[in-house]
């Protein structure tokens, strides 16, 4: 199992561990849909039709960052220039040997200070969602 360590989530990783077991395949990420940061417009020309304040993003599945790969991805690591997402999980889902666990639960990267503030703010007012204990 590996993480980006950037992520926050809900995620169940014992799930997680399970779906990849019954799929068969090389490795299995999570794919998580992230709220736009974002207000949505739908338009017709130049009349708005529907305004959506950060929705989740519809089929904009991305790689939450958690995953689980069989011993065999390290023969596909060519050493410390590798980029993972570049040339083993590509190639693997070429291959069809990538599994997606969709997690439609609570997700948050945490990659700038807005996101750090974010999370903060939620840990401080008791709604964190990604709290089991």
């Amino acid at each position: 199992m590996a993480t980006y360590g950037d992520g926050v989530s809900n995620i169940d990783v014992r799930a997680l561990l399970a779906f990849h077991e019954s799929q068969g395949r090389a490795a299995t990420i999570s794919a998580v849909r992230p709220t736009s940061r974002f207000g949505a417009l739908s338009l017709e020309g130049d009349r708005i039709q529907s305004f959506d304040e950060k929705p989740l993003m519809g089929e904009g599945w991305i790689n939450g960052g958690f995953m689980v790969f069989e011993p065999e991805i390290v023969n596909r690591i060519e050493g410390d220039s590798t980029i993972l997402e570049r040339g083993p999980l590509e190639s693997l889902a070429a291959e069809g040997q990538l599994s997606a666990y969709k997690h439609d639960h609570f997700w948050q990267c945490m990659d700038t200070v807005r996101d750090l503030t974010f999370l903060r703010e939620q840990w401080d007012s008791g709604v964190s969602p990604w709290k089991i204990w």
